[in-house]
This record gives C-alpha cells, sequence and structure tokens, in this order.
C-alpha cells in the first residue's frame, strides 16, 4: 500500500512563501508521475501541479510562475515551492501518486492525508 506523507504547511502573509515536501513509500517512485492537489472550504479538490518520472510538468494557471513543483528520487519525495502566495491560495493540500499521459494530463491513484496552508491579506 502506497503511503504518501505532506510536511511543510502552515500559516504566512500574503506575498510569503512556503515550500512543501511529500515522502512517499514505494520501489516504482522513480517510475511514477506526482502531482499536487489542494481543496479550499466549499470547493471541488483541484490540480496545482503535476510532475512525470522525466520532470515534465503541468500546472495550473492560478499557480504558473509563482509555484514549482519538482522531484528528488535519492529520496522518494516531491516538494512545492510556493512563492508570491495569495489569500486564494488558502487550502488544504494534498499529494498524489499517479500517471501522467503523453499530452501531459495527470491522472492521481492514491492520496496523502494533506497540509494545510493558511495565506492572511
Amino acid at each position: 500500500q502506497v503511503q504518501l506523507v505532506e510536511s511543510g504547511g502552515g500559516s504566512v502573509q500574503a506575498g510569503g512563501s512556503l515550500r512543501l515536501s511529500c515522502v512517499a513509500s514505494g520501489s516504482d517512485f522513480v517510475t511514477a508521475a506526482m502531482g499536487w492537489y489542494r481543496q479550499a472550504p466549499g470547493k471541488t479538490r483541484e490540480l496545482v501541479a503535476g510532475i512525470n518520472s522525466g520532470g515534465s510538468t503541468r500546472y495550473a494557471d492560478s499557480v504558473k510562475g509563482r509555484f514549482a513543483i519538482s522531484r528528488d528520487n535519492a529520496k522518494n519525495t516531491i516538494n512545492l515551492e510556493m512563492n508570491s502566495l495569495k489569500s486564494e491560495d488558502t487550502a488544504v493540500y494534498y499529494c498524489s501518486k499517479g500517471w501522467m499521459d503523453s499530452g501531459n494530463n495527470y491522472y492521481p491513484l492514491d492520496w496523502g492525508r494533506g497540509t494545510q496552508v493558511t495565506v492572511s491579506s
């Protein structure tokens, strides 16, 4: 069973930065696509960023230029660097493991428990 454990959430003022990390169990991490989703109160869960095994990435339009996803295969870890944070970035952020097609569309299969990010204006 895959385990995904997020860390790095917290509270920050608008304009600030946070870095989320996710450690994944399992020996197939290097071949897996990984992603970050978020869910704000009263809203559906949405893809924030995805990265495939080759390092190709996909971002939601709302975070392009502000967020960066990366992976460290030696540590079974993905990271999400979040800069210029806005109040609308407030949400629970979930790590996921899944797959990405040739069009860089990401499809989640497994989920972490989430970490809260709160941005105050």
